[in-house]
């Protein structure tokens, strides 16, 4: 078992990591690991936990701006943000569930490395959209920062974006700043029951162009309807947030937008809300150990593709839903299928036009012998090479999560 160092200040943070370049000693990164099953394992002597390094720095509520440690655990964060009626407008997803762990138990570092987000993607991005500012510590062993409190045009690299969803392999971020956003005052949810995936695909398409400023379009096919409590015929979810007035005004008229296409329900809080937390989290998954799937695609070629990976016997039974108005599919596994199906997942994706499946849970043989991320283009993985070089030249910081 790799020994496990925790400091609790920066300087601490500091010194380990530059200890470790000077001696080319590979640290795997960690905080309360929600995340340490995604991506191939890491073999490090020593696990460099940043736990250690928690609480709020800053919040200025009037000012939408909240500032905090790198190892602040979220749920603290969305406490905070909650008393004050604000958010992360990006709902990032919490992956703890999916693996066993507890709920809310990820810290804000883990969100800006894995570069979360959840339904109101579509509307809002994802967590590097969101980030100002950080404080970090290179592979080199050499601190630097990026970004400020303040949304502002900048000249050069914006490294506080440019290194989400990195994954820890480029840096150890100890602070954090993100903006913040007023939470809806209503939130609703248009129900229309009985489409196809094809036919949901569309009327998502085609609900997110009106004026209606939907927030939220999933599908939820048969195979995992009965998961969010919502009886047994697939169920397409929109929704709506904003000020009671509007919603209501907006919730009519989707609904009469929506009619000729099936049965339709209008779900209001706190049902509306307890779905979409749902949605995010992908509860049909949780409580199991079947290899799972995140797969990014053209939000109309969501359909097709699992069509196509359904009709193929080798794959066996596949459980899926729709999040994204179609653009991110969820998919679920049987344990037996040769390498969790990766080869098929990711030929029928080219075929489909492209875009990325990221096996998101897995044995750690499977991690090994499988990329549990897209593999890159070429000349998009010399780029990412010469990243590497740059920010860790001795290879020290989760050497191998993200591939080579």
């Amino acid at each position: 078992m790799a020994e496990r160092l925790r400091p609790e200040t920066d300087a601490g943070l500091l010194d380990v990591v530059a200890w470790a370049a000077a001696e080319e000693v590979p640290l795997e990164i960690l905080g309360h690991g929600s995340k340490r099953g995604i991506g191939r394992p890491v073999q490090a002597e020593y696990t460099l936990d940043v736990s250690g390094l928690a609480g709020v720095t800053l919040y200025e509520p009037d000012e939408l701006v909240l500032s905090a440690k790198a190892g602040t655990p979220l749920s603290e964060v969305e406490k905070l943000l909650r008393d004050a009626n604000q958010e992360l407008a990006f709902e990032p997803i919490d992956y703890a569930p999916l693996f066993g762990g507890e709920a809310g138990s990820g810290t804000l570092g883990g969100v800006y490395a894995a570069n979360l987000a959840g339904p109101r993607r579509i509307k809002a991005g994802a967590a590097r959209d969101h980030v100002l500012g950080l404080a970090a510590v290179s592979g080199r062993g050499e601190a630097f920062k990026s970004g400020g409190r303040v949304v502002k045009n900048v000249t050069g690299y914006d490294l506080s974006k440019g290194l989400a969803g990195s994954w820890g392999t480029l840096a150890v971020v100890t602070d954090l700043t993100f903006k913040v956003l007023p939470r809806a005052e209503r939130v609703a949810t248009v129900l229309v029951k009985g489409l196809s995936d094809e036919a949901a695909g569309q009327a998502m398409c085609a609900t997110m162009g009106s004026a209606l400023e939907v927030s939220g379009a999933a599908h939820l096919p048969a195979e995992t309807v009965a998961d969010f409590g919502l009886g047994s015929d697939a169920v397409t979810a929109l929704r709506l947030e904003g000020f009671p007035t509007s919603v209501a005004y907006r919730s009519a008229a989707l609904k009469k937008l929506t009619e000729p296409q099936g049965p339709v329900e209008v779900l209001d809080v706190p049902a509306s809300e307890d779905l979409w937390k749902k949605i995010r989290d992908a509860a049909p998954f949780q409580g199991e150990e079947r290899p799972l799937w995140r797969i990014s695609v053209a939000p109309r070629a969501g359909a097709a593709l699992m069509g196509a990976l359904a009709s193929e016997p080798e794959t066996g039974r596949l459980r899926w839903f729709y999040d994204w108005s179609g653009g991110l599919v969820w998919l679920s596994v049987e344990d037996d299928i040769e390498d969790a199906g990766a080869m098929k997942i990711r030929s029928a994706l080219a075929a489909s036009g492209g875009g990325h499946a990221t096996l998101v849970r897995g044995p750690a043989a499977l991690r090994t012998g499988v990329s549990p991320f897209q593999p890159q283009p070429e000349a998009l993985a010399a780029l990412s090479k010469r990243l590497k070089e740059s920010f860790d030249p001795r290879g020290i910081l989760n050497p191998g999560r993200m591939g080579a």
